[in-house]
């Protein structure tokens, strides 16, 4: 019984991280805030007002999320501690197994919860608008974009956030060249930042009848969405429109009777599009988004007071510029290059197990600031 004695004192001085992370979470202002908005969601005309009332319900969900999602910490650990005692006084280690998986989960998931304690930027809370672009290397690179893109929505969903397609470019013979999707939900972008950057992929490609091992770039842009118009002001000076009929293989992702937009942000050059939507109006409100989260990211990644501040700025898809190499020969293996994190379980990282990734950035910027 030896095992489950050592497992008690685990528990014992993992309790006080756990009563911390309480005070971190700022429960107690969250329970009174959730019987403040209740009230208000009660009272007659609430509903009267959509945009609001749907604000208020988004909230409501955000913070009974967090209070539950602790109050599931603060049982799984009751739990532990009482199969602990009973395996003692029984004598019986058949529960052994069971306990080592529910305390490594418990572990992790009280990590990631203090982790998300740390997202305190001006747009850690927001929805993430993600760009993903296929560097240079015809259908092997744009294959290698749409791998990311399948990764990227397979994570949201692991973690029950919704996604929303924005844009999309097909590439030439598979995959894709571009496209932008935004993933809904609380902390998206503050989890997702980390994800910016220039991703390589090293293996034997299906498109080489010859066998050969090639080295692929795509980049992602993560970007916060920004849903009050004047925190970005986009005056309509700054800004050039084109309007074009939608291109690409179409099928479900690309309307081909809509009429897509492209705009241009004149002062630092930054171009969007959209053509997935049913009326260019759609599509403009699509770019507008997108514009207003790069203007966002590049104002808070810079550190400026101001959007008037920045300077055009372009992303080099290319060798020597990469935040994380995934390669699949001669051996398997997903290797952060900003802290040294690896993940030797390739399958499981491409089908969305990126919280290890996540985790270590955030835990070396929290170092950082420390």
């Amino acid at each position: 019984m030896l095992e489950f004695e050592e497992y008690k004192v685990k528990l014992n001085n993992i309790r006080p991280a756990l009563d911390a992370l309480k005070d971190a979470l700022k429960l107690e202002a969250a329970g009174k805030e959730i019987e403040e908005l209740e009230r208000a969601s009660e009272m007659e005309g609430f509903w009267n007002d959509v945009e609001k009332s749907q604000k208020v319900q988004k909230r409501l969900k955000t913070l009974k999320s967090k209070t539950e999602n602790y109050a599931a910490l603060c049982s799984s650990w009751d739990d532990m501690m009482a199969l602990c005692e009973m395996a003692i006084e029984e004598n019986d280690d058949s529960m052994l197994e069971e306990l080592q998986e529910e305390y490594n989960s418990f572990e992790k998931e009280l990590e990631a919860t203090r982790l998300s304690t740390l997202l305190t930027g001006e747009y850690d809370a927001n929805n993430a608008i993600l760009t993903f672009h296929a560097g240079a290397g015809g259908t092997e690179a744009q294959d290698w974009a749409s791998m990311l893109y399948r990764m990227y929505n397979m994570w949201a969903d692991r973690h029950g956030y919704k996604v929303r397609l924005m844009d999309y470019l097909d590439g030439d013979e598979a995959g894709l060249k571009s496209a932008t999707i935004m993933i809904e939900g609380e902390n998206a972008y503050g989890f997702l930042k980390s994800e910016n950057g220039i991703h390589r992929l090293v293996r034997i490609s299906p498109f080489d009848a010859a066998g050969r091992r090639h080295t692929s770039f795509a980049a992602l842009e993560v970007m916060p969405e920004i849903t009050d118009d004047s925190e970005i002001e986009l005056r309509d000076e700054d800004i050039k429109m084109d309007v074009y009929r939608s291109s690409g293989a179409g099928g479900q992702k690309v309307n081909k009777t809509s009429s897509a937009v492209r705009l241009t942000h004149i002062p630092t050059g930054i171009v969007v599009a959209s053509q997935v939507e049913r009326s260019h109006f759609q599509n403009l409100e699509n770019c507008k988004n997108m514009l207003r989260a790069k203007l966002a990211e590049i104002k808070e990644r810079e550190h400026l007071e101001k959007i008037s501040d920045i300077k055009g700025v372009q992303m080099k898809i290319e060798w020597g510029s990469q935040i994380r190499s995934y390669v699949f020969m001669p051996y398997q293996l997903v290797k952060d290059h900003r802290t040294d994190y690896e993940d030797g379980n390739i399958d499981n990282v491409m089908n969305g197990d990126l919280d290890g990734f996540i985790n270590a950035y955030l835990a070396m910027k929290a170092a950082e600031k420390a």
